[in-house]
């Protein structure tokens, strides 16, 4: 068993696909496939189901995966600490956010982090926040944006508040409900709705606020990132909501209080042992945090 045998299996796992996990490796199909197979035989199971269609991890395969992408985190590891010790930050640094995040600037941040750490390959990703917390996790992402509910459960990670806030309802400035001072669960409950995929953490928390108030309403429109939910309430689709600062700069849509909206805690997450460009990184985000 050797570490390349162990990325390619991991690329499969990612990609579920030979084709494309040999593309990922900047190998051929044949000399991965056949990598792979020897990593089976020497393990003795099959990590694979093969079909047409896809390739699925197979029980053995799942028991692997956690463990292969430990090693594969840790042999990187030890590469980027060497390097550090000789003053140099190196590797790969892989960030995720929100598609609402509204501080602090990640973009900037990451310049300003290339500024100084030109030999870090940089990567930036989005997603929704329980995704990205699993990613983190999993050391497949080093750094996350989150919005969180309070209470949610971040153990086993390091977490810095940036913020918190209470969500808004976002309407169309012809909106009957547009020009109130402050509207409540209850006066919204009959509207048409967009929120986020049912199932998620986002969706679950604005759902469970509903049941608190004891009302019922209709979402017409899931979607799973913020910018369609702003084209959705322009053009008078549906009512949703959004965080405050998320709507201040947004152009054709109202933004309301809500007396009883949950209130979203916006937080920067990273392993328990990161590594070093990922230290180097959190660093800014924690002096930027100090000077907001």
């Amino acid at each position: 068993m050797n570490l390349r045998q162990i990325e390619y299996a991991v690329a499969v796992a990612d990609c579920e696909n030979f084709t494309r996990a040999a593309e990922t490796c900047h190998t051929v199909q044949s000399a991965l496939s056949h990598q792979i197979s020897r990593l089976e035989d020497e393990l003795g199971a099959p990590l694979f189901e093969r079909t047409s269609r896809r390739v699925r991890l197979t029980p053995a395969g799942r028991a692997f995966l956690p463990a292969a992408r430990q090693l594969l985190h840790d042999a990187q590891r030890v590469r980027d600490e060497v390097a550090a010790a000789t003053g140099q930050i190196r590797g790969t640094l892989s960030v995720s956010v929100i598609s609402a995040l509204t501080a602090p600037d990640t973009v900037a941040l990451l310049g300003e982090f290339h500024r100084r750490h030109p030999q870090v390959d940089i990567r930036l990703g989005s997603g929704m926040s329980e995704v990205m917390l699993a990613d983190v996790r999993e050391h497949r992402v080093d750094v996350a944006f989150v919005g969180l509910w309070p209470g949610e459960d971040i153990t086993g990670l390091n977490a810095l508040l940036l913020c918190d806030e209470a969500l808004v309802a976002v309407l169309p400035p012809a909106h009957p409900l547009a020009g109130a001072a402050e509207l409540s669960l209850q006066s919204l409950a009959a509207e048409r709705w967009v929120d986020y995929t049912a199932g998620c953490a986002a969706r679950r928390q604005t759902d469970e606020a509903f049941d608190r108030a004891g009302v019922v309403r209709s979402v017409h429109f899931e979607i799973d990132h913020v910018g369609l939910l702003e084209r959705i309430v322009r053009q008078g689709l549906a009512v949703g909501m959004m965080p405050a600062g998320s709507v201040t700069s947004l152009d054709g849509i109202v933004a309301v209080p809500v007396s009883d909206a949950p209130t979203r805690c916006v937080y920067c997450v990273w392993a328990r042992r990161p590594t070093p460009a990922a230290q180097a990184f959190v660093e800014l985000v924690v002096d930027a945090a100090k000077e907001a």
